[in-house]
């Protein structure tokens, strides 16, 4: 019970040594240090009047809206046959065909695809290959070229070339021996 007496009487005690002329010298050391220094400040930037934009693309499509993009009907000469009957290689993107090479019977050559799934098509000129109802035009012993009708943001059909290139195989090729 004594402690509990004594405590306080001591921390009153300690607080009032620490108070006093002890710290003088810190004192007339900061007030020395602060005489020549004055602080500079950056002006304030100027404010721009705010201007209101106005907003006149009402009539246009929201690009935030999804909406389904169908054929045009009746006219465009580059819309696609929406009644023809799809080819096998018009499953596959064009992407992911490969020409692996050509034959060629009579005067007529075929090229060589294969598909993602390792199945090999023959192909000509006036077939289908790919999803964007791509036709091709050229067939040669390096590359097959393709016409292809995309429809761009506004619902028109646009005509793109594209064409796959010949794959090297990575297997040197053994010739058999009679």
């Amino acid at each position: 019970m004594m402690r509990r007496w004594m405590l306080p009487w001591v921390a009153v005690a300690a607080l009032a040594g620490c108070s006093g002329e002890s710290h003088q010298d810190l004192r007339a050391w900061m007030q020395d240090q602060g005489k020549g220094v004055r602080g500079k400040l950056d002006p304030l930037p100027q404010v721009k009047p705010y201007e209101p934009f106005a907003y006149n693309a009402f009539d246009l499509p929201d690009p935030f809206k999804p909406r389904k993009i169908e054929p045009v009907k009746g006219g465009s000469k580059l819309a696609p046959d929406m009644n023809r009957r799809k080819e096998p290689l018009e499953s596959f993107p064009l992407e992911s065909l490969q020409m692996v090479g050509t034959l060629q019977r009579g005067k007529g050559i075929f090229g060589l695809v294969r598909t993602s799934e390792k199945d090999i098509y023959q192909v000509r000129v006036g077939n289908y290959m790919g999803q964007n109802f791509g036709v091709i035009t050229d067939l040669n012993d390096g590359e097959i070229r393709l016409k292809e009708l995309v429809q761009d943001g506004a619902g028109d059909w646009t005509e793109r070339t594209s064409s796959i290139q010949l794959v090297e195989s990575a297997e040197p090729r053994q010739e058999r021996r009679k």
